[in-house]
């Protein structure tokens, strides 16, 4: 298997572009898990989960929850705490560093923001991943529609 690399670029708003992107992968019974490897991001991302959408509901939780591999959605803080992360197929990389084990996942989505530093430590991402020869696709946000 091939890891296929998706960077979503031109992000007004990362947080909410994760937040539909999440809701979307649910809507396609697809299992993701969200890398964020900061305490404090990690808690602050999981409120937005529950609040981005008065009329959607991203079913998630902690990977640490006794319902994480039930869950279609998990966070976590990092990419290998379990032996059953392997079965879900798309990461979303919510951090500047490359996610560790990111070969284990079918998809890795990253989403960079506008400003120069994401910019450039997302190119950095970028490179890395096309030189370990991997399916690197790059897609233009719209902003009218974030």
């Amino acid at each position: 298997m091939v890891t296929k690399v998706d960077f979503y670029s031109g992000a007004t708003d990362k947080w909410l572009v994760a937040c539909r992107l999440s809701a979307k992968a649910v809507q396609h019974a697809t299992s993701m898990i969200i890398y964020i490897p900061d305490a404090n991001l990690l808690r602050q991302f999981d409120k937005l989960l529950w609040t981005f959408s008065p009329i959607s509901f991203v079913p998630h939780c902690r990977i640490e929850d006794s319902a994480a591999s039930k869950t279609p959605v998990i966070l976590s803080e990092r990419s290998d705490e379990s032996e059953w992360i392997r079965h879900y197929e798309i990461m979303l990389n919510l951090h500047n560093d490359i996610p560790p084990h990111y070969k284990q996942f079918q998809r890795v989505i990253e989403i960079v923001g506008i400003e120069p530093e994401d910019r450039e430590a997302a190119r950095a991402r970028y490179r890395f991943y096309q030189e370990q020869g991997l399916s690197v696709h790059h897609h233009r946000l719209d902003r009218n529609q974030e």
